[in-house]
């Protein structure tokens, strides 16, 4: 190997590093990115969930779910006032997390990420008592 191909390695290397530390936080996906590849693993049917895709998705749900349950169990602590008031575990198919995210209209998907899906679903299911 050259030494020009070495440097070229090297820098390739570091750019994807870059862009890996600089990209999004798990959870910060739209429901447009996700409901597209949603559908696409649906086409494969129960062998989907095998998929790295599919762990991809699902992880991209656990997280907004973690960060959800840290800021509610953050504002409690706080005396806050919480924007839900969901059990301390709960369940969650895959079902119902689509379904939930098709009600968003399509032109505003791109505008809303996989957490405020998760969020607004929360509002939804486990409303405050007045």
């Amino acid at each position: 190997m050259t030494f020009r191909a070495m440097r070229i390695g090297s820098a390739l290397a570091a750019l994807s590093a870059g862009a890996m530390l600089c990209g999004m936080a798990p959870g910060d996906m739209s429901v447009a990115a996700f409901l597209q590849r949603a559908t696409l693993l649906e086409r494969l049917g129960p062998l989907a969930i095998a998929t790295p895709e599919a762990q991809y998705l699902k992880s991209e749900v656990v997280a907004a779910g973690k960060r959800y349950k840290a800021r509610i169990d953050a504002d409690r602590k706080a005396g806050r006032k919480t924007t839900s008031c969901p059990p301390e575990s709960g369940s969650l198919t895959p079902e119902q997390w689509l379904a939930h995210l098709r009600t968003y209209p399509a032109a505003s998907r791109k505008s809303i990420s996989v957490y405020s899906a998760f969020d607004g679903l929360m509002r939804k299911r486990y409303p405050c008592p007045a």
